[in-house]
C-alpha cells in the first residue's frame, strides 16, 4: 500500500511560458519600456473609447502613437533630468528659481512638441479635441499616462 498523503505534498512543478527573470540590464530596460508603451496604449484606447476628444482611427494607429509617445514622454524626462544636474551645486535663489522654472518650462512646454509630432506622424488619424484646441485632451491622457505608469511601477515594486 502507497501513501498518498507524501504524493499530495510534494510540489507542483509547471513548466515556464515566458519567465520574468530578467538577468542583464538590456533585458530589464527592454521590460520597462515594453510596459511603459503598453500601459499608454491601453490609456490612449480607453480615452479613444470613451471620450469624444479624443479619437484614434485603428488599433495600429494606437499602438504606433503609444510608441510615439513613450520615446518623446522619456526625451522630456531626460531634459528635465539634466536641466536638474546643471543646476545641481549652484546656489543662490536666482538658481534655484530657473531650476525649478526651466524644469516646469521644459516638462509644460512639451507637451506641445509631442503634440505637434503626433499631428505630424498621423494627422487625422489620431484626434485630442475640446477646449484650447485639443492640448487640454492631451495634457489629460499625459497625465493618466504617467499616473498609471506611476501605479505599476509602485504596485510592482510591493512584489519584492
Amino acid at each position: 500500500m502507497t501513501d498518498n498523503t507524501t504524493q499530495a505534498l510534494e510540489p507542483l512543478e509547471i513548466p515556464e511560458v515566458a519567465s520574468a527573470n530578467t538577468s542583464s540590464n538590456k533585458q530589464q530596460v527592454f521590460l520597462r519600456y515594453f510596459t511603459a508603451i503598453l500601459i499608454d496604449l491601453v490609456v490612449l484606447n480607453l480615452f479613444a473609447e470613451y471620450w469624444e476628444h479624443v479619437a484614434i482611427d485603428s488599433f495600429t494607429i494606437s499602438l504606433l502613437a503609444a510608441v510615439l509617445l513613450q520615446i518623446l514622454l522619456k526625451l522630456t524626462l531626460m531634459v528635465e533630468h539634466q536641466i536638474g544636474l546643471f543646476f545641481k551645486g549652484k546656489s543662490g535663489a536666482m538658481n534655484k528659481f530657473l531650476r525649478v522654472f526651466l524644469a516646469w518650462l521644459v516638462l509644460f512646454g512639451s507637451k506641445f512638441v509631442i503634440l505637434y509630432a503626433i499631428n505630424f506622424a498621423f494627422g487625422d488619424a489620431v484626434y485630442f479635441g475640446g477646449p484650447f484646441h485639443g492640448v487640454a485632451a492631451f495634457i489629460a491622457v499625459v497625465v493618466a499616462i504617467l499616473a498609471s505608469e506611476e501605479i505599476v511601477v509602485r504596485f510592482y515594486r510591493t512584489l519584492a
